[in-house]
């Protein structure tokens, strides 16, 4: 059975660094075996979450299928101000329309957490906030998480990475979801 992993991340700048550490995550998911969807910057921008408004526009009812259908999850945030962009947190804020589904909010998958941000303090802040997130909607945050400094990493357009240190932390964290994901799959 091949499981489906899907990749949450990056800003409003088509192909942020985030982005493209989320890519670099996929990639160790699809080599896993995994069947590998990204949701992106762009796709991302939604309105503010409103459980009092049952009506969702287009590009949420896309994020909220794709997080039901996910047997795995990675979220890349770049770090703003000591935590999770506004974009990202407010895409997690969907996830609560997943409140009455069998398999509720992130309940049995592994999510994948990953920061970008230009400085420790901020990436190493934010990936905690994710990591928080995760367990508040009773996901399963992978044992490898990455706080990426990117005054010290660049990612390229072609997936490339500076510090290949960095990269294998990346796919790894992806290969850890896709694998927990089979292991519950089966």
């Amino acid at each position: 059975m091949t499981v489906t992993v899907v990749g949450i991340g990056g800003s409003l700048r088509p192909n942020s660094q985030s982005e493209r550490a989320m890519r670099i995550a996929l990639s160790g998911a699809a080599e896993a075996g995994a069947k590998v969807i990204e949701v992106t910057g762009p796709e991302l921008v939604l309105p503010f979450y409103d459980p009092a408004v049952p009506e969702r526009p287009e590009n949420a009812r896309r994020l909220v299928d794709a997080l039901r259908a996910a047997d795995g999850v990675v979220l890349v945030s770049p770090g703003y101000h000591g935590t999770v962009s506004g974009l990202i947190k407010n895409a997690l804020d969907y996830v609560e329309d997943l409140r009455t589904d069998p398999r509720v909010y992130l309940d049995g998958r592994a999510v994948g957490c990953v920061a970008a941000a230009r400085g420790w303090q901020a990436s190493v802040t934010t990936l905690t906030a994710l990591r928080s997130i995760v367990h508040a909607l009773r996901g399963w945050p992978t044992p490898l998480g990455a706080a990426i400094n990117s005054r010290e990493v660049d990612f390229d357009l072609e997936g490339g990475c500076t510090d290949p240190s960095v990269a294998d932390t990346l796919r790894t964290i992806g290969r850890q979801v896709a694998e927990f994901a089979a292991s519950q799959a089966g």
